[in-house]
């Protein structure tokens, strides 16, 4: 079972997303070093829809949205985690 963490950008966000993006960046790359994280990417079209990241554990998804600049400035809202049972074809 795999673990989904997303976030939807709040109304106005897009002014301030290439302010925050570095610190969000280095969170990211700092949570990613430990191989909890399997994907992560903003939701289409960018930079307003959002973004999803998908974990090995639920913990990891339900910690991830705490410490990121993002929902921290107040720029996304984080969504419940969600289970996935995903289907592997690679």
């Amino acid at each position: 079972m795999l673990y989904v963490s997303r976030y939807v950008m709040k109304e106005g966000a897009e002014a301030r997303v290439m302010e925050v993006y570095p610190r969000h960046r280095e969170y990211l790359d700092r949570v990613a070093a430990d191989g909890r994280i399997l994907l992560i990417g903003p939701l289409l079209p960018a930079p307003g829809s959002g973004s999803m990241a998908v974990f090995r554990d639920a913990e990891a998804a339900a910690a991830f949205p705490l410490g990121d600049p993002f929902v921290l400035e107040g720029l996304a809202e984080p969504l419940p985690v969600q289970e996935w049972n995903a289907l592997e074809y690679l």
